[in-house]
């Protein structure tokens, strides 16, 4: 087995007052909103690249229709959740998400218009009215982002370091974060202390052979986190993009959800149309229901494809062009062939946990974006909302740390596990996407924990390792079908629904989780 590396380090003239971790939509946000205290942010790659916000398609939901309101966007989150939707994070997300529109377009993010004037809505799946803010149909991602990206090269209180990512958490003896071990592209690792430390590192989808996700997205927030003793939930809950495109790519360019607002539809390789056998809302049902539909067809050897040859038609490169684009370049012209897809590994629902106000567990650490879990997703996060709730969380860290005294920290240190190797990195990917996909059963899961052992006895804790087997045991341990999480062989939902709830080996004395 591997050694882990033990670095210690105390607080120097260089530390950082508020360090965040990552450069997407959660950690740029939130730096602006940060102004005028000093920032500091560690990224993996140059402004704007490597940040799987970059490539969201869908948009940023928000009541902004005069026929809806905060309370029916709540209702729509907490229904497709499947009860594991905290009620009051739901209705805070769907209550302060129009003003954060308002702040991206005061940055500059050009969101599609009506002739009026007005926002143009559209309509995603299990949302009962138009209510997702989109760019050039499926650009929301790409704008914001740019937006960020201006907004951040202008600011003068905050600091951009690359190429660093965080590979361990400092923590002082009382058990509070103190920082970073950050490693250069050279392997080189080094402590990088702050007062306060904040992690937007992503999701996990690169542990999934499949996956819409940047391949460094393997959940190293939940690894650090839990190694520390943080409290984490739901980690057996991944949302499985159910129209990720089939062809060959690594990750797999995704065909967006709007597709089927528009009225695409799902066919199998006969051109038969098949959602409506599996769903009363036929395209238009939950994600989770899509996805095992798209997967049972492709395990009957079926074949799935998205058909919008009718829907969209010739107006695919103005309205949808980066998906049309990606057809093209894998030698489909969505405007006339229906395009193959399969389930990919999207979105984690699960995380580190944060309260109403961003806070983990341990002291000076807070948790924003897709690392975190708020309960604002349950077992299913509902459409768009993920732009959301980054924005949201990140503009309430802000206002508390904003009147938050950070002190200098004190000696620290931390535990630096090696990486995966490449080979054995890839050889959990397929078993994950295999035995901890769409469809989960209690041997495939078994097997697949037993395959973890072998490699950490082979090559150590490594994060990646971490991460997949909370992921494992949580659902193991869930012997049940609730949202993204289903069990063949328990298909049924239990009357209760309860959340799953790790806590890592605490070292070190933690504060009880916010309520």
């Amino acid at each position: 087995m591997s050694e882990q590396t033990r670095i210690t380090a105390t607080a120097s003239a260089g530390e950082s007052e508020i360090l965040i971790v990552g450069a997407g939509l959660a950690g740029l946000f939130l730096a602006l909103r940060l102004a005028p205290r000093p920032v500091t942010i560690i990224a993996p790659a140059p402004l704007g690249e490597a940040a799987s916000s970059a490539w969201a398609q869908g948009g940023l939901a928000a009541a902004l229709d005069p026929l809806d309101s905060p309370e029916t966007h709540a209702q729509d989150t907490i229904a497709a959740g499947a009860g594991l939707v905290d009620p009051v994070i739901a209705r805070l997300i769907a209550e302060e998400g129009p003003a954060r529109v308002l702040d991206l377009i005061a940055l500059g993010v050009p969101f599609d218009r009506t002739e009026e004037g007005a926002l143009a809505l559209s309509l995603e799946a299990a949302h009962s009215h138009p209510r997702v803010a989109r760019v050039a149909g499926d650009l929301a991602g790409k704008a914001i982002m740019g937006a960020l990206t201006a907004a951040v090269q202008d600011a003068g209180h905050i600091t951009m370091k690359w190429p660093y990512r965080a590979v361990s958490l400092l923590q002082q003896d009382n058990g509070s974060v103190a920082g970073i071990i950050a490693q250069d592209r050279h392997g080189n690792l080094a402590p990088m202390t702050a007062r306060h430390t904040i992690l937007c590192t992503g999701g996990s989808g690169g542990l999934f052979r499949v996956t819409t996700n940047p391949p460094q997205s393997r959940g190293e927030a939940v690894a650090m986190a839990h190694a520390c003793g943080a409290l984490v939930a739901d980690p057996e809950f991944v949302q499985f993009h159910p129209t990720a495109m089939d062809v060959g790519l690594d990750p797999a360019p995704l065909a967006t959800e709007a597709l089927r607002g528009e009225g695409a539809i799902m066919r199998n390789g006969q051109g038969t149309p098949f959602m409506a056998h599996y769903h009363e809302k036929a395209e238009l049902a939950p994600r989770d229901e899509v996805a095992r539909a798209i997967h049972s067809e492709l395990e009957a050897g079926n074949g799935a494809f998205l058909d919008a040859t009718l829907a969209v038609g010739n107006e695919f490169p103005a309205r949808f062009p980066t998906v049309f684009a990606a057809c093209m370049a894998a030698g489909i012209d969505p405007r006339t062939k229906p395009i193959p897809v399969a389930p990919a590994a999207h979105y984690h629902m699960g995380g580190v946990v944060a309260d109403a106000w961003g806070r983990s567990t341990l002291d000076h650490l807070s948790i924003c974006g897709e690392c975190a879990s708020t309960g604002a997703h349950g077992g299913n996060r509902l459409a768009s909302n993920s732009l959301l709730e980054a924005v949201v969380f990140a503009a309430r860290i802000a206002e508390r740390l904003q009147g938050t005294e950070l002190h200098a920290t004190g000696p620290s240190e931390a535990h630096v596990a090696d990486d995966l190797p490449a080979d054995a990195l890839y050889s959990l990917r397929l078993s994950m996407a295999a035995k901890c996909g769409v469809v989960r059963e209690a041997a495939g899961l078994t097997s697949l924990l037993n395959e973890i052992d072998e490699l950490e006895d082979r090559h150590g804790t490594a994060r990646a390792l971490v991460t997949a087997r909370l992921m494992a045991e949580a659902a193991l341990a869930r012997e049940e079908s609730r949202g993204g999480h289903f069990r063949s062989d328990f298909p049924e939902s239990r009357p209760d629904a309860r959340r799953t709830f790790k806590t890592g080996p605490v070292r070190q004395p933690q504060r009880k989780a916010a309520e």
